[in-house]
């Protein structure tokens, strides 16, 4: 895969270049050219990317996910979320630690939208619901998102539809060009984080199951799309649909 290049070079791109087979620095010019001005847009060194370790352990999560927009939807106190998450565990964890964290998560992940999401999230039918919950997890997770963005694409722009922990592994050891500030990872962390991904793209249906697991193209639901349009969510979208 084509190396990511500095933030000049792609910018010395222009729209009468030759036509020729299209690489992660065209998915990269893409998003700089139609997100400019966007706080979340990548900007190159010193811009505003942040890459967490907070989506290990953190696949999609739909049973949960579904509880936690209930509680949001009910606009809860924070006396009645901790009555909710560690007295009365609705989420069903073997412990009051697990239960905390991935409530804090997924929390995090769905106040990255509006109410009109959560409903989506919590009334929705499974694959409906499903892709909402991929969406939040996608603006949550700058992690996430970029992988979509910079590699899953290329991946499928040049045809090569399979995807293994060496390829993670790849993109993460870029991140560090990208957000020079990152913190150092190990190996069992990376690893981590990327089971966790893989499972997410498993879940949406963006990765087939088995020994061989390989990407796939979408079928996204109206209901989604339409609310992440209306909201100007043009990162999640594309993210979305690495795959066009």
């Amino acid at each position: 895969m084509s190396s990511i290049r500095e933030w000049s070079q792609i910018s010395a791109l222009t729209a009468h270049a030759e036509p020729r087979e299209v690489t992660t620095v065209d998915c990269l010019f893409r998003i700089a050219t139609n997100l400019v001005g966007s706080e979340r847009c990548w900007i190159g060194r010193g811009g505003l990317l942040h890459y967490k370790a907070d989506i290990a352990g953190g696949s999609l999560k739909l049973y949960e996910s579904r509880i936690i927009a209930g509680l949001l939807l009910e606009s809860v106190s924070a006396e009645k979320w901790k009555q909710a998450i560690e007295v009365e565990n609705v989420l069903q964890k073997t412990s009051q630690g697990t239960a905390k964290r991935q409530a804090s998560l997924i929390r995090a992940r769905l106040k990255t939208m509006t109410s009109s999401h959560w409903i989506l999230v919590r009334d929705g039918p499974k694959p409906l619901a499903t892709q909402s919950v991929f969406a939040a997890a996608i603006s949550h997770s700058q992690l996430l998102k970029d992988f979509l963005l910079l590699y899953v694409c290329d991946h499928f722009r040049t045809g090569n539809l399979e995807l293994t922990r060496r390829h993670w592994r790849t993109f993460v050891a870029s991140c560090r060009e990208r957000d020079p500030e990152m913190p150092s990872w190990t190996q069992s962390t990376t690893d981590k984080l990327g089971d966790s991904v893989f499972q997410i793209l498993t879940e949406v249906g963006m990765l087939s199951e088995g020994s061989k697991p390989s990407l796939q193209r979408v079928h996204y639901q109206p209901e989604i799309m339409s609310y992440l349009r209306e909201h100007k969510c043009e990162e999640v979208v594309r993210a979305m649909q690495a795959f066009l």
